[in-house]
This record gives C-alpha cells, structure tokens and sequence, in this order.
C-alpha cells in the first residue's frame, strides 16, 4: 500500500506558461519520500544526532507523462520497492485524481556524514520493511 502525500501546485511551482517546471517533480517527489520516512516512525534529524546516518538520494529513473497546471491539486504516491544492507528503492508516482503525471524510481543511500556508505540501521530497516 503506498504512502500519498498531498499538494496543490503553486505560481512558483509553474513557468510561464503556468505548467509545472521538471525539476520541481522531484521536490514533490522528495516531499513524499520524507513524509513516508517520517510515517514509519523514522526522526532523521535524531538518526543523524545519534548515529551520524543520513540518507542520500543516489540515482533516479524519471519519466515526465503531461503536465501538472497551476491550481491542481496532486498526490505524490510512494512506495518501498527493495531494501538492501545500506540502501532502498522507491516507486513514486504523481498524479492528477487517477491521471498518472509523472513516475520515478529511486534508489535512496545510507551514509556517514563525511560521505562514505553506512549499514542501515537494524531499527531502521525493520520499520521500512513492515
């Protein structure tokens, strides 16, 4: 069952056109990741403090299917699609009522503050699995 997130688009989120510009899928999509990560019982802001762990987006397949306009309202689906030692795979999807807009695959990273890749926490993996 995947996680929505709703959102209206805003004059700043258009051209001037009044249509969505690309780059801004992916901060809705960020939006629905973070709100799925804090849905499952995960504070990143105190698993950075407590184990220097911070997650990184690592590559992302996007696919662009019509235009979001000013004033629509959106919901950001997102849902876990894999899970490994020190990263995860998420399908998102944006869409306009059952009109599919936008779909992206990502792969999400564990890793130290410094840069270097991090085992997920055992916590954390449980709560993403569940």
């Amino acid at each position: 069952m995947p996680h929505i997130h709703t959102l209206r688009v805003y004059y700043e989120d258009t051209d001037m056109a009044g249509i969505v510009y690309y780059a801004n899928y992916l901060k809705f999509i960020e939006r629905g990741r973070s709100e799925w990560v804090r849905g499952i019982g995960v504070d990143q802001n105190a698993l950075r403090d407590e184990t220097g762990i911070v997650f990184a987006v690592r590559r992302i397949e996007a696919d662009y299917l019509a235009p979001a306009r000013l004033d629509d309202v959106l919901t950001v689906e997102t849902g876990l699609t894999g899970i490994s030692g020190a990263r995860f795979v998420m399908d998102q999807r944006v869409l306009r009522g059952a009109q599919v807009l936008f779909a992206a695959r990502v792969v999400v990273v564990a890793m130290s503050l410094d840069g270097r890749p991090q085992r997920l926490p055992e916590a954390v993996r449980t709560l993403m699995a569940a």
